[in-house]
């Protein structure tokens, strides 16, 4: 659990998040994935699409004989759908399901950097009402005059999407 002072900075969690993140944009926005849940960025290739599933699941890719299913986190967040570009990358990102792990692509926009966050920079998520599903944001890191947004890579999707991406894979 988090516990935050009277600034709203964390205590406890903010030191235990503290460590290296790969930011990448999304629109106008950044955001940050830990580093170790990371496996390897690539480029756009050739995506195999899979009936009867959510839109934001665009499909699998074969990487190295492997089946690997593939999200656009634009979509899943309820962002516009925007044409890929030549700065549009797949994060590869190893995913906790229960004891297993999941290896599955997420669409990006643009990889930026891999930065050092320390845990005085990282604040917990603003309270957005219950009507908002924030459980996939681990904190909010402030760098120099911006605010990068902390992901946790194994919240984004819900058990049950889960579950649906390891049906079809």
């Amino acid at each position: 659990m988090s516990y935050a002072d009277e600034q709203g900075t964390m205590t406890d969690t903010g030191e235990a998040l503290a460590g290296k993140y790969l930011t990448f944009f999304l629109d106008r926005e950044t955001f940050g994935l830990e580093i170790l849940k990371v496996q390897e960025i690539i480029g756009m290739q050739e995506i195999t699409k899979i009936p009867r599933t959510p839109p934001y699941v665009k499909g699998v890719i074969n990487l190295r004989g492997k089946v690997i299913p593939v999200v656009d986190l634009r979509l899943k967040f309820g962002l516009e759908e925007q044409a890929f570009s030549r700065k549009t990358c797949i994060i590869m990102v190893q995913v906790k399901r229960g004891e297993a792990y999941l290896i599955m692509g997420i669409i990006v926009d643009e990889v930026s950097e891999v930065i050092d966050i320390q845990g005085e920079q990282i604040e917990k998520a603003p309270a957005l009402g219950s009507q908002v599903d924030s459980g996939f944001i681990l904190g909010m890191a402030k760098i120099e005059s911006s605010v990068k947004i902390l992901l946790d890579i194994d919240m984004i999707l819900s058990a049950e999407e889960m579950e649906v991406l390891a049906g079809n894979v």
